[in-house]
This record gives structure tokens, C-alpha cells and sequence, in this order.
């Protein structure tokens, strides 16, 4: 039988943290145009090689998050993606949402559709690919008091419990992603309301389905005030209220947190993990931190990529050296 909580446990290793290599084949394609790379189906394969069969990777990585298009997909020396992480000692997983619909109730709220057949989706990637974890994101819209609606919340929260729960059920971590959205002109004190309404109304929805805490890793956004509120947060500040909300709303039974870039720059997503996981070891923080960034990772190596071979070498190189300064942060004991 599957202890699912020494697979949290693996993901959330010190010293390492989780790749979100999961963009849709629109987006990945979106992602890499903005860079000057035509998309197509073989330039997404070799985006997803970049990084996936980057030399040394697993030393800093403890899972990687892929897309349903990717599990058959097969690295330059012939190898499923899911294997080659695999035998580096990476474990594959599988985001299993199928994308936001409006919300019935209408307006500018979404929630997120995948559940219809997800059972046995899970068990045919389990089976067919060893993935061993599984995320669900939902997306939530700060507009002044408006927005988010309780009934919003609710909703993405009972959804993300009902993956939860199947995930478990076949042998697999979920990961819980409620994403407050950082577009918007809001604060950082009205980020931190909605971060801990939502945290909370996700934690009880875990609760009220069934869903071992223990088992299950949440992926949070930082606090941090809106993209047009013209207010550059400092890390010190981000750190203070997204270590504050998370004390004062996360169980402390829950396997581990994981945050998300969430539309950050690279810089900023790695000086505000700094600044987090720092103050978490002050405050002596019962859950292990780390990050599943994709963007935050991977945006510098495909600016020197350009989807050349030839720069494949130095695209691999500022990659690592980006998941080593990010990893170096969630280390036990160590001064980065």
C-alpha cells in the first residue's frame, strides 16, 4: 500500500522543489512566440528537453508537474519523459484540471472543470506513466470588496476537495492550488483577506470530503499587492504577511506548502522565496517550504535558447543555476 505521506515527503525534501512544466499546448506555444520561438508540436518537444533532460537537474528537483500532451512525449535519446525522471530520481506528476469555465453565476469568476471522468484518468496515468502526484488549479479574481464572491470561493473549493480525494484514492499526492490572481489593482492587505478566505474555505472543504491532510500539499500564491496598484512590495514585506496568513490558516498536519510565481518576475520570485523561507525558520514554521515555479525557472534559458541547438548548452546552464539559488533557500540549515 502506498504511503502517501512519505510521497509528500519526497516532494518537499529539503533542498529541492517542483518544476511546473504543465503550460497547455495553446499556452506552451503563446509562452514560447513571446520569445521569438515558433511553437508547432516538435518545438514543444524540444522545450519540454530543454529542461526535462537538463544534466544534473535532479539535484535540485524533487518532481516535475507535466501535461497530459507531454507523457508520451520522448526525450532526444528516444526515452519517455516520464521515465527518463524517473530514473533520475524525479518523480513525474500530472496536472489534471481541464481549465476554468465562467462561473454560473456570471461576472468576471471562473471555476474549474476536469472532474467528470477524472477516476479513471487517474488510475491510466498512474498505471501507463508512474505518476506519482497530481495538481488541480483554480483561479480567484480580486476587483475592490466585489470580488471574490463567497459563493466563488466555495465552489473552486469543494471542486479542488473532490479532486483531492479521488486523487488519493488512487494512490497518488495532491496538490491543491487556489491561485489569487495577481492582476488587479488591490493591496497587499486585501491580497492577505482573500489569501486566508480561500486558504480557509479550501482547507474545509479537505476536511468535509474526507481528504487526509497529512497527504496533501497546497500550492499557494504569495501575498502580494496587485500588478496595477503601482505599490512594489518588498520581500521583507511579502514574507510578513504571506508567513502570517499561512500560520494563522494552514493546519499544521498538512504534508507541506509550495508556492507559485504567479506572475512575478524571476528576480522577485526568487528574492521573495528567500525572504519567506527565511522567516518561516524564525518563526519555526511546522510545514516544509518550497516552490513549483515554471515561468520564474525557465524564462532566462529561453531567452537564450531562442530554440537553437546550438544554445542549448547556456539555456541549460542559466536554468540550473536558477533552480540551485531557488533550492538553496528551502535547505534546512544553510546560509545561501
Amino acid at each position: 500500500m502506498i504511503d502517501l505521506q512519505d510521497v509528500a515527503h519526497t516532494l518537499l525534501r529539503s533542498g529541492k522543489g517542483i518544476l511546473a512544466d504543465d503550460e497547455t499546448d495553446v499556452h506552451a506555444d503563446k509562452w514560447l512566440a513571446a520569445h521569438g520561438i515558433e511553437g508547432g508540436e516538435e518545438m514543444r518537444r524540444k522545450f519540454r528537453n530543454l529542461f526535462l533532460a537538463a544534466p544534473d537537474n535532479e539535484k535540485y528537483l524533487s518532481g516535475v508537474i507535466l501535461f497530459e500532451g507531454t507523457l508520451t512525449q520522448k526525450a532526444d535519446d528516444g526515452t519517455l519523459f516520464t521515465e527518463l525522471l524517473a530514473k533520475k530520481g524525479i518523480l513525474p506528476g500530472i496536472k489534471v484540471d481541464q481549465g476554468l469555465e465562467p462561473f454560473p453565476e456570471g461576472g468576471k469568476e471562473t471555476i474549474t472543470k476536469g472532474l467528470i471522468g477524472l477516476p479513471e484518468r487517474l488510475m491510466e496515468f498512474r498505471a501507463k506513466y508512474g505518476t506519482g502526484f497530481a495538481k488541480w488549479r483554480a483561479a480567484i479574481t480580486i476587483e475592490g470588496t466585489q470580488l471574490p464572491t463567497a459563493q466563488a470561493i466555495h465552489e473552486n473549493a469543494k471542486r479542488l476537495a473532490l479532486y483531492a480525494l479521488e486523487v488519493q484514492k488512487a494512490g497518488m499526492v495532491p496538490i491543491v492550488e487556489p491561485e489569487v490572481l495577481l492582476e488587479g489593482n488591490h493591496s497587499r492587505l486585501r491580497a492577505r483577506e482573500v489569501v486566508a478566505e480561500t486558504i480557509s474555505a479550501v482547507i474545509s472543504s479537505l476536511e468535509d470530503q474526507g481528504v487526509d491532510i497529512t497527504g496533501v500539499i497546497l500550492k499557494t500564491s504569495m501575498v502580494l499587492s496587485g500588478n496595477k496598484s503601482g505599490k512594489m512590495d518588498t520581500p521583507e514585506e511579502v514574507a510578513e504577511d504571506t508567513v502570517g496568513v499561512l500560520l494563522e490558516n494552514a493546519p499544521k498536519d498538512l504534508a507541506g506548502i509550495v508556492f507559485l510565481s504567479g506572475g512575478q518576475s524571476t528576480e522577485q520570485a526568487t528574492a521573495n522565496l528567500r525572504a519567506i523561507e527565511a522567516l518561516a525558520k524564525e518563526k519555526n514554521a511546522p510545514w516544509p517550504l518550497t516552490f513549483s515555479y515554471a515561468r520564474a525557472l525557465q524564462d532566462e534559458a529561453l531567452t537564450i535558447w531562442q530554440g537553437k541547438d546550438e544554445n542549448i548548452p547556456a539555456a541549460r546552464e542559466a536554468f540550473i543555476t536558477r533552480l540551485k539559488e531557488d533550492a538553496c533557500f528551502t535547505l534546512a540549515d544553510s546560509a545561501c
